[in-house]
């Protein structure tokens, strides 16, 4: 590890701006650094070349006097489902592995090179993003770095951004989020971990899982990390974000289904968070909300909306020789699409519609959402490993929680509230509507210092 290590996007670029932090240092330190890592699975490949050649024009923009602006020579990793040109993007797994490489980079990966930020390689996850704790059969599980008594996962699928970021190799990893994929690594790792509103930055050259729920975010150190890099992703120079302040700002706990069989632990840290809140300034109310029930009974009658699309997504691959090649557990959630027939997935779409609009009619004017992110902390590795029943429940737990906002279209930050279960992070999380994403993380900047304590 290095001096740079654990630094924010804002405490790397004061460095690098003022000229105390060379581009060109920070991007072979960073690559040292995965290098002496003692988890190699945490990143599945490394860009080195472009690494060092994206620092050097870094280094001699500063030096010119010609900065790209404050992400100039930052680095980032990107999760296995983002193009790199040049790179095979595996997803995951090795089914692809012997594809072509990709002929350009995917458009966020474009987005970010143009203010200036460094790609230092590519980073492992769940297979065909698949899961939520972060399990690799192909690639290692990388090991969660708050681990003290065994291995723990490290969330998924964004595991290797996860990790990335919580050990301090790189200051922020890019994930994709279908059911929780960007906020549970977060929580489990005690990151942050923003889920924009789904469409607002471009899918093109992102590998998918379900297109009418997959959407993207950073895991990085903080709120304001955050908000440089949605600012960058859009295109836009500066952020348009401003700080809300929290005294009188509006937020309902939902207490239909988010507590249900949640630890202990979870649930002090998190209401130990809501009374710093309460203290503030903040007005937090309880509701019920049968919204939440009912799409858990939709899902329940006519079949998960991400493995209908998944199937259709895999189809050839699950019925031909590439399936031996795949997780079997894996393979096996994908080809229970094959049951959801076009009405159901009709159903599905018309359902979801529906709910989206009625819970927008129960919630408050101008209210913010809290929950847990997950209603327990990284589980153990080892058990998950030999016993799929126990996987697939897990698993199914662990998304619970998000996958409800992705359904409804929630934008959403955790930010970590504290430790629960074997001193593990803990996660809290603040969703707002779609579209709803400047003033969700206006209102997280000044939330953020209170919810960590």
């Amino acid at each position: 590890m290095t001096a740079n290590s654990g630094k924010s996007i804002a405490q790397l670029s004061v460095l690098i701006q003022s000229g105390a932090l060379d581009p060109r240092d920070l991007a072979q330190q960073t690559l040292d650094a995965v290098n002496g890592y003692a988890d190699q699975t945490v990143f599945t490949r490394l860009t080195a070349e472009r690494a060092l050649r994206e620092a050097e024009a870094s280094a001699a923009r500063i030096r010119d006097g010609r900065s790209l602006g404050m992400l100039d020579g930052i680095p980032v990793a990107w999760k296995d489902l983002f193009d790199l040109e040049g790179v095979t993007t595996t997803a995951g797994s090795v089914v692809l592995a012997t594809d072509p490489p990709a002929e350009r980079d995917a458009d966020v990966v474009s987005a970010l090179a143009s203010v200036g930020m460094i790609s230092i390689g590519q980073v492992n996850m769940s297979e065909f993003a698949f899961s939520g704790l972060g399990v690799n059969p192909h690639y290692g599980t990388p090991q969660n770095p708050h681990g003290k008594d065994a291995a723990r996962v490290p969330g998924g699928s964004s595991s290797g951004s996860g990790v990335a970021v919580a050990a301090g190799l790189v200051p922020v990893a890019m994930g994709t989020d279908t059911g929780g994929s960007v906020r549970i690594p977060a929580a489990f790792n005690g990151i942050v971990g923003y889920k924009a509103t789904r469409g607002r930055y471009s899918m093109r050259g992102v590998f998918p899982l379900s297109k009418s729920l997959d959407s993207l975010g950073p895991l990085c150190r903080t709120v304001q990390d955050a908000v440089w890099i949605d600012a960058a992703m859009c295109g836009l120079t500066q952020p348009q974000v401003v700080r809300q302040p929290l005294a009188g700002c509006r937020f309902v706990v939902p207490e239909t289904i988010f507590f249900n069989g949640a630890e202990t632990g979870v649930v002090v840290v998190f209401e130990a968070a809501i009374r710093r809140l309460e203290e503030a300034g903040a007005v937090v109310r309880r509701k019920e909300f049968p919204v939440m029930q009912a799409v858990l009974d939709l899902l329940a009658a006519h079949g998960p909306l991400v493995t209908a699309e998944a199937y259709v997504l895999h189809r050839e691959r699950l019925h031909g020789e590439a399936a031996s090649r795949m997780d079997h557990r894996v393979a096996t959630r994908a080809r229970l699409g094959e049951a959801i027939g076009l009405g159901a997935y009709i159903n599905l779409l018309e359902g979801r519609e529906r709910l989206i609009a009625a819970f927008a009619e129960d919630l408050g004017p101008d209210e913010f959402i809290l929950t847990p992110t997950v209603a327990h902390v990284a589980p153990l590795t080892a058990p998950l490993a030999v016993d799929d029943d126990l996987f697939v429940a897990t698993n199914a737990k662990t998304l619970r929680n998000t996958m409800l906002g992705n359904f409804l279209d929630w934008c959403a930050v955790s930010i970590p509230c504290g430790t629960g279960d074997a001193d593990m992070p803990v996660g809290l999380q603040i969703s707002a509507l779609a579209r709803d994403d400047e003033r969700l993380l206006g209102l997280a900047l000044s939330a953020e210092a209170i919810v960590r304590g």
